[in-house]
């Protein structure tokens, strides 16, 4: 009979002992079999190392070897999904005698630690508590495992659902490809802001980035940056607008010719609205430009055409690099570490009168190029008329080429260009998304067009608000049949762009480090329960898995605010915006009325003697007539912000005649926030003695009634500006 009861207990003590933790974290389960992905022309063992060392840094340095870049057979590291619970308490891919111990072995471990009554009084039940709290610990981490996944609408993404697609595969996240009637996390549109209307989450476009990268918009933005910091926007080609500057641009030309009789000059026009290399063509005079009807309802910029790129395999080629905006406010840029090369199809020569229309010889646009019987389509990243930016670096270093200092010169280029976009940026972005109302988060990637001098020096060309993210091309199969063939070189850049601009966006990741802390201490408080118990009752917690555990390294390179230091001086004409948009006055407005204008001159006090109001009406008219008459925008009246910016320049010039203009306008800027920081004291002040003097007429109140925190609200977003006026006043006085 003792026997028999002993054996009971045991049994007793074999099924207790035979209950395991869900471990923490997420587990695979056999039943999530990995998603299988092999591209053509993929090598096999490099490719992981080459995701994780991220290819080159934007940085400068060289690229780690110059072997072609590679992708994994296998999608890098998917995040993997928590484990089921197993229905009949194995654990989920254990087989008989597989790692699980049999019952008898449970029960003889069991009667070995003393379960049974010969063994010592209250272990069994110290025992029990521990994997009581062991087991809440685990079902806390499960709970944690299980986060509701990232939802992203992909309904209007267009030519870059393919790349979309793998990329959300990646990173486990939930696609509606169709929309959803609930709100998602993140909205991607292939073209523009407004293809949805959205009220909350994130959406991959700015309001009015389509129109500031625009030809003319892109020249006037980088031409007002290079009236003030000259030598600091040389990247750019000289440029003017057509028709309404073609006059000028005849007489400048002239007079470059007088002053340097071998000048021989070509230039290219390129249309306001064109893409994809629509009607762009080469001039070797002005009187060349046809101005006969299509220049006038299509207005174009011509640009001094640059006749000594540097070629590889003799031939011209541009780079396509990818830039993420992913915040305006804060600045925050974020530049891939790997592009595409795309070359023409026919070895370069110099422009002449007789190869000006070869456009497969000078004009490097995929969507040309293609066309030519000459074009190669390659699966490898060193050869054919497209390939990866890091395969032309090496080719540079192996020739003894400072990689380093154009990798410098490209980051300085990006940084400088979308601070000149920026200001009018910021004006679009208030006026569809006003402050204290509604509105989703902006993000946006960018395509920069840049071409490469004989002396490494990179021209920027153009910059795209919807780069293509296709990842395969047209193949024709027989005469007028085509075939949309894998392009790896495509997918081998983009889908990683894609990709790691959805993990820095992720509306989650806060959230899962919260709750990775708060796990990591369950952890903790269970293991140290379990050190005094045998091997056996030890559990394995799988606390070093995070949702990008198998994912490669970003291959997205912050560089703004990292090298904020080396370029703020440059963001003048951002405070000039934030002047205009203080006086804009209704929100939702792009543009300053007279009577905006006005008491911001009042304000700044900026009319003296010699600059009455009826001077400051007069400037005003003559601007805002002058930059209405361009047709950039008609839908509103008023002073759009680059006139403003030209009425600032002006007073700047008249209230500080000596100084360059760069240091003019920063004077202005100064006296301007001076006054305005003064005033918002002035109002604050004033504020808090209206608030004194009311509390002083009703001085009972009822028990437990104060005053709500609204009320309160005006006066403490002015003490922000009554410290910036305290900074001016120690500076200034």
């Amino acid at each position: 009979m003792a026997e028999a009861a002993a054996r009971r207990h045991c049994r007793r003590g074999g099924a207790s002992g035979g209950h395991r933790l869900t471990a923490i974290g997420p587990s695979r389960s056999p039943s999530a079999a990995p998603l299988s992905w092999q591209r053509a022309g993929s090598g096999g063992g490099g490719g992981r190392a080459e995701a994780a060392s991220g290819g080159m840094e934007p940085a400068g340095a060289p690229p780690q070897g110059c072997g072609p870049a590679q992708e994994a057979e296998e999608p890098p590291g998917s995040p993997a999904l928590p484990a089921e619970e197993p229905q009949s308490g194995q654990p989920s891919g254990a087989h008989p005698g597989e790692g699980e111990p049999s019952a008898a072995a449970g029960r003889e471990r069991c009667c070995r630690r003393g379960a049974g009554p010969q063994g010592p009084p209250g272990r069994t039940a110290r025992g029990r508590g521990r994997r009581a709290q062991g087991r809440r610990g685990g079902e806390e981490g499960g709970r944690a495992g299980r986060r509701p996944r990232v939802t992203v609408d992909s309904s209007k993404a267009k030519t870059s659902l393919e790349a979309l697609k793998i990329s959300l595969r990646q990173l486990r996240w939930k696609e509606f490809p169709f929309g959803r009637r609930l709100p998602c996390d993140i909205y991607w549109h292939g073209v523009s802001f407004h293809d949805n209307d959205i009220f909350s989450g994130q959406v991959n476009k700015f309001p009015g980035m389509t129109e500031m990268v625009r030809k003319i918009t892109l020249s006037r933005a980088v031409r007002t940056m290079q009236d003030l910091f000259p030598l600091e926007y040389n990247f750019y080609p000289r440029s003017w607008i057509l028709p309404d500057e073609f006059p000028l641009f005849v007489a400048e030309v002239r007079m470059m010719k007088d002053s340097d009789p071998s000048w021989k000059p070509t230039f290219i026009v390129k249309p306001d609205g064109g893409c994809q290399g629509d009607g762009i063509y080469l001039i070797k005079d002005p009187s060349d430009i046809r101005l006969t009807g299509s220049i006038q309802s299509r207005p174009a910029v011509v640009q001094e055409y640059i006749c000594k790129p540097l070629l590889v395999d003799k031939l011209k080629f541009d780079i396509r690099l990818y830039v993420l905006l992913k915040s305006l406010e804060p600045l925050e840029i974020y530049i891939a570490k790997d592009g595409l090369s795309r070359f023409c199809t026919e070895p370069y020569q110099e422009p002449t009168l007789k190869n000006l229309h070869q456009v497969f010889m000078h004009l490097t646009n995929y969507s040309l190029n293609i066309h030519s019987g000459n074009f190669i389509h390659s699966d490898n990243v060193n050869t054919g008329s497209k390939r990866t930016f890091s395969s032309i670096l090496c080719r540079l270093s192996s020739r003894g080429a400072d990689v380093k200092k154009l990798w410098s010169d490209i980051i300085s280029l990006v940084i400088k260009t979308i601070i000149a976009l920026t200001p009018e940026l910021k004006v679009y972005y208030q006026s569809d998304i006003p402050a204290g109302k509604p509105g989703p988060t902006c993000f946006q990637i960018l395509g920069f067009d840049i071409l490469l001098m004989k002396n490494l020096k990179p021209m920027l060309l153009e910059v795209n608000a919807n780069p293509s993210m296709r990842i395969e091309h047209e193949q024709e199969l027989s005469p007028g049949v085509f075939e949309n063939v894998p392009s790896p070189v495509d997918e081998e850049v983009k889908v990683a762009v894609i990709r790691d601009t959805l993990r820095l966006v992720d509306p989650q990741k806060k959230k899962r480090k919260d709750i990775q802390c708060q796990t990591l201490e369950h952890v903790s408080e269970a293991n140290e329960e379990l050190l005094d118990a045998g091997p056996a009752d030890r559990l394995e917690y799988d606390t070093t898995k995070s949702p990008e555990a198998g994912l490669p390294s970003l291959c997205l390179k912050q560089v703004f605010p990292k090298y904020a230091k080396q370029f703020n001086y440059l963001r003048l004409v951002d405070r000039v915006a934030a002047l205009f948009i203080r006086f804009l006055g209704v929100k939702g407005t792009t543009k300053l009325g007279p009577t905006g204008f006005r008491t911001f001159i009042r304000n700044c006090k900026l009319s003296n003697s010699n600059f009455s109001m009826a001077s400051v009406d007069i400037l005003y008219i003559d601007i805002t007539r002058r930059w209405n008459s361009t047709g950039i925008d008609h839908k509103e009246s008023g002073m759009c912000l680059q006139a403003f910016v030209e009425a600032f320049f002006c007073l700047a010039q008249k209230k500080y005649k000596s100084l360059p203009l760069h240091e003019q306008v920063a004077s202005l800027i100064h006296f301007c926030e001076y006054h305005l920081a003064a005033l918002d004291e002035k109002r604050l002040v004033c504020g808090r003695a209206i608030v004194d003097r009311r509390s002083a007429v009703v001085p009972c109140q009822a028990d437990g009634l104060h005053l709500t925190p609204a009320a309160y609200t005006p006066l403490l977003n002015r003490t922000a500006a009554a410290s910036k006026f305290a900074d001016y006043r120690s500076h200034h006085c």
